[in-house]
């Protein structure tokens, strides 16, 4: 994933984080001595208070591949900016194919989002927004749009802190 300087990467010990799966795909790798099965799993882990992260897993079962797509997700956890239960401000990501376009919303407007987008805005704690996936729906990719968005959000206090000012400047000024 593309480094952010206005995101903080979190380690996941003290936090009671949930586990999403977003989705299980069985996959097939075709050999001299037949098909041989196996399962990859791209699970989304949060706190529900800002912390989210998401990780995929592969195994020849599906339970073990969860297990290491929660792994993975917990060395990924991110922080980022939430504002009244919404976002700060429009925002789109782009990865691979998929696109995705994220608007805040009033209170009491829900996560109006589909699939994977939803698992990622629950996660992360987001309760009104407005999102839109185009593109590709591949889950993965969707997955990995919707952070990229997130991560480029930066809230009031992170601008101030970046160009050295006071809120008061950034309000009035």
């Amino acid at each position: 994933m593309k480094a952010f300087k206005n995101i903080q990467r979190v380690k996941p010990g003290g936090l009671e984080l949930t586990d999403r799966l977003v989705g299980v795909q069985r996959v097939v790798k075709v050999t001299k001595g037949g098909r041989t099965f196996g399962f990859s799993a791209i699970v989304v882990v949060g706190d529900e208070k800002g912390v989210a992260g998401h990780g995929m897993g592969k195994s020849k079962e599906v339970s073990e591949a969860i297990t290491k797509g929660i792994e993975d997700a917990k060395k990924n956890l991110v922080r980022l900016p939430i504002v009244n239960h919404t976002i700060p401000h429009e925002e789109e990501g782009r990865f691979g194919g998929a696109y995705v376009f994220l608007r805040p919303a009033s209170h009491g407007t829900g996560v109006i989002a589909g699939g994977a987008m939803r698992a990622v805005l629950e996660s992360v704690g987001i309760h009104d927004v407005l999102a839109k996936s185009k593109g590709s729906s591949n889950p993965h990719n969707v997955v990995k749009a919707t952070f990229l968005a997130l991560m480029k959000m930066r809230d009031a206090h992170m601008v101030a802190k970046n160009r050295g000012i006071s809120m008061d400047k950034i309000f009035n000024g």
